[in-house]
C-alpha cells in the first residue's frame, strides 16, 4: 500500500487522459505552430487552438482572450508588470492584498523598487478581503487591483464580483490569480468582473510548465500590456517564444475534463471528503484548530493547527505514508513560516503547528481514514516526547 497524496494544492498528478492527449505531440505531431506553411505546422496550430477553446470555455471566455504562458507565475508577471509599465503615464499605483501568492507579491515588490506605489490590503482572521477596504485603498492614480480568487493555503474564496464591480465603476483594471480556483470552482470572468486572470494547468491534473493569462477584449479603452518577453511575437505579441505544444494540448484536455467534473458534482464530493477528514481529526485528537474561514472555502482545502506539535516534525514522521504540507511549497522553501497565516494574525505556535491538506480527484474515503490514523499516531508520539522532555 503506497503513501497517500493529500497535497493537491502544491500540484496534482497528470490525469491519464491528459497524458494520452499529449503524447503524440512529442513525436509524430511535432510541428512548430508558428510556421503554418506545411501540414506538420498546421496540425500543431490546430491543436493549440483547440486547447485554447477548452481553456476559454472553462472560464466563460472567448478563445482569442487566452494567452498561453510558461505557467501562472509568467501570467501574473505579464499582468502586473505588463499593465503597470504600459499605463505608467496614467498612474503608478497598484492595490493587492497581504495574503497573495508570491507570484503576485514579488512582482509587486519589484515594481516598488522601480518607483511604483503598492498598497497591500489586510485580511481578517478569516482570510477574507473586505471590498470596502479595497475601495478605500484605491487612488485616482491606481491602474490595477489584484486579488486572488481562492487562497492557496487556507482556501478562502474572495468576493471577486464585488471587488471587480467597484474597479469597473472607477475605471481600474482588475486582475485575479485564479490558479487554485480553476477546476475546483465554477469560474466566470463576466460574473467576477475581471479584466485579467492568471491560470495554471498543474493544479488541475494537467502538466507543469504551462499556464495562461486571460485578457478581456472589447473593453474601452482597450487593455494595454507591455510584453515581458521579446522575440518572434507569438501569442499576439504578448508572450514570444516557440510554444510548448504538448503542454498546451495537455492544458486543454485538463480544462475539458475539469469542466465535465464540475458539471458532475466533483466539488460536492471533495467537500464531503474534506469534512470527513476534519471531523475524524477532531474526534481522534484534541487541540485541532481550523485556520481561515470555514466558508466560503475551496471544497478540498483544510488547514489546521495541531496544538502541542511542530508541523515539520510531523511531516518527517509521516513522510513515508502521507503527503501533506505545512503551507505553500514556496513558503516551505524559505523556512520562514506561512505569510498567509501571519496575515490572518495567528501567533507563532499556531503558524508552526499548521498542516495543509489538499483533497483531490483521485482521493477516496479509505485514504482519508488511513491518513487520520497515520496522523493520530504521529501526533501522539510527538506529544509524548515533548512531555518527556519537559518532565
Amino acid at each position: 500500500m503506497g503513501p497517500i497524496y493529500l497535497d493537491n494544492h502544491a500540484t496534482t498528478t497528470v490525469a491519464p487522459e491528459v497524458l494520452a492527449a499529449m503524447l503524440p505531440y512529442f513525436t509524430e505531431r511535432f510541428g512548430n505552430p508558428a510556421g503554418r506553411a506545411h501540414a506538420f505546422a498546421r496540425e500543431a496550430d490546430e491543436a493549440m487552438e483547440a486547447a485554447r477553446a477548452h481553456v476559454a470555455s472553462l472560464i466563460g471566455a472567448s478563445p482569442e482572450e487566452i494567452v498561453f504562458t510558461s505557467g501562472a507565475t509568467g501570467a501574473a508577471t505579464l499582468a502586473l508588470r505588463g499593465v503597470a509599465l504600459a499605463t505608467a503615464s496614467r498612474g503608478r499605483h497598484l492595490v493587492t492584498t497581504t495574503s497573495e501568492h508570491s507570484a503576485i507579491l514579488e512582482p509587486a515588490r519589484r515594481l516598488e523598487r522601480e518607483g511604483f506605489a503598492v498598497t497591500r490590503v489586510g485580511v481578517g482572521a478569516t482570510g477574507l478581503v473586505d471590498p470596502a477596504a479595497v475601495a478605500e485603498a484605491v487612488r485616482p492614480e491606481t491602474v490595477l487591483v489584484s486579488v486572488m480568487a481562492a487562497n492557496n493555503e487556507v482556501g478562502t474564496i474572495q468576493p471577486l464580483a464585488e471587488i471587480g464591480a467597484l474597479c469597473r465603476e472607477r475605471g481600474i483594471l482588475f486582475h485575479s490569480d485564479a490558479v487554485q480556483a480553476l477546476g475546483r470552482l465554477p469560474v466566470s470572468v463576466d460574473a467576477w468582473n475581471v479584466d485579467l486572470l492568471s491560470l495554471s494547468a498543474h493544479k488541475m491534473y494537467g502538466p507543469k510548465g504551462v499556464g495562461a493569462l486571460y485578457v478581456r477584449r472589447g473593453r474601452r479603452p482597450a487593455i494595454r500590456l507591455q510584453p515581458q518577453l521579446e522575440g518572434g511575437g507569438q501569442e499576439r505579441g504578448l508572450r514570444s517564444g516557440t510554444p510548448n505544444v504538448p503542454a498546451v494540448v495537455g492544458f486543454g484536455e485538463a480544462a475539458r475534463l475539469a469542466e465535465a467534473a464540475l458539471e458532475a458534482g466533483e466539488p460536492e464530493r471533495l467537500r464531503a471528503l474534506r469534512d470527513r477528514l476534519l471531523q475524524r481529526l477532531r474526534a481522534g485528537l484534541p487541540g485541532i484548530e481550523l485556520n481561515g474561514a470555514a466558508e466560503p472555502r475551496l471544497p478540498g482545502n483544510l488547514n489546521v493547527s495541531i496544538a502541542g506539535t511542530e508541523a515539520e516534525t510531523l511531516l518527517l514522521a509521516v513522510g513515508n505514508e502521507l503527503a501533506v504540507s505545512s503551507g505553500a511549497a514556496c513558503a516551505e522553501a524559505g523556512g520562514k513560516g506561512s505569510h498567509v497565516l501571519r496575515a490572518l494574525g495567528l501567533p507563532d505556535e499556531r503558524v508552526y503547528a499548521s498542516l495543509r491538506f489538499g483533497v483531490g480527484r483521485f482521493n477516496t474515503e479509505a485514504e482519508i481514514d488511513r491518513a487520520v490514523s497515520v496522523l493520530e499516531g504521529a501526533v501522539t508520539d510527538a506529544r509524548a516526547r515533548s512531555s518527556a522532555r519537559r518532565a
